[in-house]
């Protein structure tokens, strides 16, 4: 597989609800924001193995429980380009899978002869899934190969490939089921994961990998599995290359939990990629609309695909929807220079804001609670991580972070049903590491010295103009941004300078 591939993969989205007592307070004080009163969060480093990074930007890499899982840097160098660090521009080490649980970091390892390992999710059988180097140079492209591993019981487990060079698991749900994609044998200019073959889905399920085939082309993946089996993904549809895109015609492909593949169609346009299924059956995803030139989060249903709109921009992207059905992500302003993050929820898309002036939001996730969390500051460059609860505004979490960590916090990826919040924490030494934050209250009795609310002023600005429901004139302005499978579905979620 080549490694530029994997700087996008592997960096991509709880289950049980918990009956909490947030004990939140709002009023409002000015027409930019409100003063509100929030938990504090103690602010734990997760550490390295001896390198200056560490990483976790997959939903499922933060559990219902608590643990975590992600990649580490080691004090060794790595001698190829590209690596496993998602942190352009930065030297590339050696890294391991690792798991965090109850305040011990523990190295996962890697497959025999492999060097660099890193995992993408976690069931609550304690089940990792990931990728591992296992050794071997793929003949074709020169670069390590990479295979689809289990970590289990101490252990860890090739998953093996569908006769190719290369395979990763993305996703396990918590009857075992574990997804992801893999090489065949039959050489494909084109292949979709990167390889020097063709890229096909998998389900692994009883120690058998089972390739899900094709949707009349040659090429595959499969992303992710609810608890009840169904599982997301895209297929290219032809060979045939499309002139604004430069990849074959693509459309978000949905596995039934009979195995049966479903077609969820696009918005138009000849790319769609899906993003996020929960356990309801709702997918979220992004598809082009007619002519390429712009691209909008869709819901698909029961059968029916919803185009959600902007928020009066050209282009949207969702990253998740959680059980209770509301999706979050982000979507351009007027002009199209800028992206807010949003909520949309039955059937309106609300404009979450940014904090202090900055730029762009994006909201990555949200749990069953209603709290949403995600990242603001400059475009595309990273700021400050943030959360948004009981109808806002949003707040900046190193406002309500305990004092003395050192660390500033960006990049709010995931947020669970214990409220706990999985993000990045930016050193002085301009190093980051993986930070778990978890709350000061009375669901983690001993974690603080005090659970008390404080008051945090934020100064969260929200725009006058109403947000644009599909079909609208300003819903279908026309601009310049494709949906590509390496730079939406790999780079979206797991980039976190965006």
């Amino acid at each position: 597989m080549k490694h530029k591939t994997w700087n996008y993969a592997l960096a991509l989205f709880l289950f049980s609800t918990f009956t909490m007592a947030i004990g939140i307070l709002a009023q409002d004080t000015s027409p930019q924001g409100k003063v509100t009163l929030h938990h504090q969060y103690k602010v734990v480093d997760l550490g390295t193995f001896g390198g200056p990074g560490s990483f976790a930007y997959q939903q499922h890499t933060l559990s219902p429980e608590g643990a975590v899982v992600g990649g580490a840097d080691t004090t060794e160098i790595n001698p190829y380009p590209g690596c496993f660090n998602p942190i352009v521009g930065t030297e590339c080490y050696v890294q391991h899978a690792f798991e965090w649980r109850n305040g011990i970091l523990t190295d996962l390892g890697t497959l025999p002869g492999g060097s660099s390992s890193f995992p993408n999710g976690i069931n609550l059988s304690g089940w990792v899934i990931g990728g591992s180097e296992n050794g071997a140079i793929d003949p074709v492209l020169g670069a390590p190969e990479y295979d689809a591993v289990l970590w289990r019981n101490g252990q860890i487990t090739n998953l093996g490939t569908l006769g190719g060079n290369g395979s990763l698991a993305y996703d396990v749900n918590d009857n075992g089921q574990i997804v992801g994609f893999a090489a065949n044998a039959i050489p494909d200019p084109l292949s979709m994961g990167g390889f020097a073959t063709q890229t096909r889905p998998f389900v692994w399920e009883n120690g058998v990998m089972r390739d899900l085939g094709t949707f009349g082309g040659p090429d595959g993946m499969a992303f992710l599995t609810n608890q009840r089996g169904q599982t997301i993904g895209q297929y290219y549809l032809n060979s045939a290359v499309n002139p604004t895109t430069g990849t074959p015609t693509m459309d978000p492909i949905l596995w039934e939990t009979n195995g049966k593949a479903v077609d969820l169609g696009t918005l138009g346009g000849t790319s769609g990629t899906t993003y996020w299924i929960n356990n309801r059956g709702q997918v979220v995803g992004q598809s082009n609309l007619a002519g390429d030139l712009n691209a909008h989060a869709f819901l698909w249903q029961q059968g029916v695909l919803t185009d959600l709109g902007t928020l009066g921009g050209d282009n949207s992207t969702p990253y998740f929807n959680s059980d209770r059905g509301d999706v979050v992500g982000r979507g351009d302003v007027p002009g199209s220079q800028t992206h807010h993050g949003f909520l949309w929820s039955q059937g309106v898309m609300r404009d979450l804001g940014v904090i202090d002036g900055d730029a762009c939001s994006t909201a990555y996730g949200a749990n069953d609670l209603g709290q949403i969390v995600g990242d603001a500051g400059i475009c595309f460059v990273g700021g400050r991580a943030w959360l948004w609860e009981q109808g806002g505004p949003m707040v900046d979490l190193n406002a309500v972070a305990v004092p003395g960590s050192g660390l500033h916090l960006q990049d709010a990826i995931v947020i669970n049903n214990r409220s706990e919040i999985l993000c990045t924490g930016l050193l002085p030494n301009g190093d980051k590491h993986s930070v778990l934050l978890i709350p000061c209250d009375a669901n983690h009795p001993g974690e603080c010295a005090d659970n008390s609310l404080i008051e945090a002023a934020s100064p969260s600005t929200v725009p006058r103009f109403s947000p644009v429901r599909p079909g609208s004139e300003l819903s279908t302005i026309p601009g310049n941004q494709h949906v590509r499978f390496t730079q939406k579905h790999f780079q979206g979620l797991q980039d976190p300078n965006e």
